[in-house]
């Protein structure tokens, strides 16, 4: 029996709020809706089948202005009907609204999603359209240098060494008669976030959780100076380099392999949505995690990408350019590049999810069960040597304000497990720093 998919929709009976499962269709890749069927498929029959034959193309025409075939089809003497779909080169609205067959489930497309699905329908990519305010004079010379100079090293971009910034930009199709790409300036602009003001990479150190923030550091630039700036950050002041020795020799690597952290960084650069919120790097005691603006292109899941797939660039110009350098492949193989330099370095494959209404890409270190016992033990204060640890101070700062909580309130707002909390409590009991008064029912005095 066919299964409900992505092409398929079993109802009942016929609503008129199906109208925007028709739309979701024809805006996506077109499907087939069965009136008359139950959730399992099976045909349940229709009442005035016949009827609606009739009525429908109207109210579809009317109101979506479409067409779409339907069949009136009988099995075991029950009638029912089938509506074919086909997949619209124009944008279809229902009342203003656009809706999206994405999987097995339509969604109502807002905000920027809605931007990036009717430039698509326009043949156009949010890369490719003009910035109008934007003269060769906020192009930087300097990054058009770098570029020729890896490019030529690259060998995919061969005789540009004479060119004139001009004649480049036209080349890579980011200056057209109408003026500069979004894409050039991403690229290219001395000061992007003039025209982009969220094209900035934030980076945080926190310690085992988000509540436990450190320091932070802001990376500006163009995509060519965002990657070497997040890159010089990471090795200079987040991550550590571990010592080993080969022999005599004696070796400093990065926690985490650079190839996988490069290649993370570029995917974010290349296919974020720059009309969304800045990029988002997180280090932690034990993992470092990606975030980055967009979600996946609807013909692409999280399980595809660990899979072999076609490439399907959000921003194409950028990844051309980016592809002309070097930096990338154009076959879709940035999850696994990640994933082959996570195992060469002994770490745990990397996960991926979407978040927030974008991409979340997470490294985990390679650390043993014993080496992850002692780092949990000192963030959770249980050594002696530290009487007062950050974990105890947020204990106490609890305490403070709301003296009746219990254990298990504060393991769940510090986000740790209600044992280690204990442990803490106890230790603060033992010096004295906190007091229980009235036994299970009563409250907590803080010690001055």
């Amino acid at each position: 029996m066919t299964n409900e998919s992505q092409n398929i929709e079993w109802k009942l009976s016929w609503h008129d709020d199906y109208l925007k499962w028709i739309c979701g269709f024809a805006n996506a890749q077109g499907g087939r809706i069965f009136i008359g069927k139950d959730d399992a498929g099976n045909v349940t029959g229709l009442p005035k089948a016949k009827k609606l034959t009739e009525d429908l193309p109207n109210k579809i025409r009317d109101q979506l202005g479409l067409m779409p075939h339907i069949n009136l089809l009988e099995e075991d003497g029950k009638a029912y009907l089938e509506i074919i779909v086909e997949p619209s080169t124009v944008p279809i609205s229902l009342r203003g609204s656009y809706y999206w067959r994405s999987g097995s489930v339509k969604q109502e497309l807002k905000g920027h999603a809605l931007t990036e699905f009717l430039l698509k329908k326009m043949g156009m990519t949010w890369d490719q359209v003009i910035q109008e305010r934007a003269t060769l004079d906020d192009i930087d010379e300097t990054t058009i240098a770098l570029f020729k100079k890896e490019a030529i090293t690259a060998g995919r971009l061969p005789d540009i060494s004479g060119l004139s910034t001009k004649e480049l930009l036209k080349k890579l199709h980011l200056l057209t008669d109408k003026g500069l790409t979004h894409a050039a300036i991403v690229l290219f602009g001395k000061d992007p976030r003039a025209f982009y003001p969220n094209l900035f990479v934030k980076i945080g150190r926190f310690g085992l959780n988000m509540v436990d923030m450190r320091f932070q550091e802001v990376c500006e630039g163009n995509l060519f100076q965002l990657l070497r700036s997040v890159m010089e950050q990471l090795e200079k002041k987040f991550l550590i380099k571990p010592i080993r020795f080969e022999g005599l020799r004696r070796i400093e690597e990065l926690e985490y392999p650079v190839p996988a952290l490069r290649e993370m960084l570029l995917n974010a650069l290349v296919h974020r949505n720059y009309m969304g919120s800045m990029t988002q790097l997180r280090v932690m005691d034990d993992r470092l995690s990606l975030w980055n603006a967009g979600t996946l292109p609807f013909e692409l899941s999280v399980e595809k990408l660990f899979q072999t797939h076609r490439s399907i660039p959000r921003n194409p110009l950028i990844a051309e350019v980016c592809y002309r350098v070097g930096y990338i492949d154009s076959w879709g193989r940035g999850i696994e590049k990640i994933t082959d330099a996570c195992k060469a370095g002994g770490l745990p494959e990397p996960v991926i999810e979407e978040n927030s209404g974008g991409i979340v890409v997470e490294l985990m270190k390679a650390t043993t069960s014993a080496e992850l016992g002692n780092q949990l033990g000192n963030q959770l204060g249980n050594q002696l040597g530290n009487q007062l640890g950050n974990t105890k101070e947020r204990i106490l700062a609890e305490m403070k304000t709301k003296p009746k909580i219990s254990a298990a309130q504060i393991a769940e707002i510090l986000d740790i497990s209600t044992t280690a909390v204990e442990k803490n409590i106890k230790k603060l009991r033992e010096d004295g720093l906190i007091e229980r008064i009235g036994g299970t029912r009563g409250h907590w005095e803080v010690k001055e």
